[in-house]
């Protein structure tokens, strides 16, 4: 697998050399520091993958794969400390995203994937459709922080439950089920009054989304994601046992992955 790797910050370079490094059969065919180096270099350069950071002087990254002709792209990972909407639009797509700093492990996932991919000769994603939705992202305005906590009553008693230890929420009647991990990773649950769709307005979409009528998911908790019969989806998480559906409304949400 061939890597070009485009940023303006030679410490991110040498981090992200030094950690691909590590893995066999990739070679990294070229830098860049700015958004020209990286247009020259894709067309000098035969790659498989491009590590492009977003914000970079000249040209974003986005504007130079913008720029460029589908068809002629290697597979595109954008990496991005601070774009919040970046890392939103990215989830719901085959194409990856790294947070910097790069952690190791993210790193090696990320790379497994894209060799599963160039083995099994898939085709790239639509990049230009891609690039369009993240645009959108990056063109909104910051609204209100989203929602940090949420009380639920647990047995006798009233607890304080942290939004990023939630796995996901589900509308039960007229309640809306709390599914989270406490202490030690420890599954548990509880039922409060506000309707989901209420809630799904206070939560922070770049990690919340509705993947059902009745359930809305935290990216960050699911393992895979598996395809069914009539254009849905089951969702599996990654320390609970519930398998969570996707129905066919939802499904464009994970349909590249």
């Amino acid at each position: 697998m061939r890597v070009l790797i485009a940023d303006d910050e030679a410490v991110a370079r040498k981090g992200l050399r030094a950690l691909l490094a590590t893995e066999a059969d990739l070679t990294i065919v070229g830098e860049a520091a700015t958004g020209e180096e990286t247009e020259a270099l894709l067309r000098s350069v035969e790659a498989d993958v491009l590590i492009l950071d977003i914000q970079m002087p000249q040209k974003s990254g986005l504007d130079v794969v913008a720029g460029i002709d589908p068809a002629a792209l290697p597979l595109v990972i954008f990496a991005t400390a601070h774009d919040e909407h970046a890392i939103r639009a990215f989830e719901l797509h085959a194409l990856d995203y790294l947070v910097k700093p790069v952690e190791p492990a993210r790193l090696a996932d990320t790379v497994a994937r894209l060799k599963e991919r160039l083995h099994a000769a898939q085709p790239a994603p639509d990049t230009d459709a891609l690039l369009g939705q993240l645009a959108t992202h990056l063109q909104k305005k910051k609204g209100p922080a989203p929602l940090q906590w949420i009380r639920a009553s647990v047995g006798q008693a009233l607890r304080l439950i942290p939004v990023e230890d939630i796995d996901f929420l589900r509308s039960d009647e007229k309640y809306t089920l709390i599914a989270w991990r406490g202490d030690a990773g420890k599954p548990g649950e509880a039922l409060i009054r506000t309707p989901l769709k209420e809630l799904v307005a206070q939560l922070d979409a770049t990690h919340f989304v509705q993947v059902h009528r009745s359930v809305v998911v935290n990216l960050r908790a699911i393992s895979h994601v598996t395809r069914g019969e009539n254009e849905t989806a089951d969702i599996h998480l990654k320390a609970r046992t519930e398998v969570l559906p996707v129905s066919r409304s939802y499904l464009h949400l994970f349909r590249q992955m």
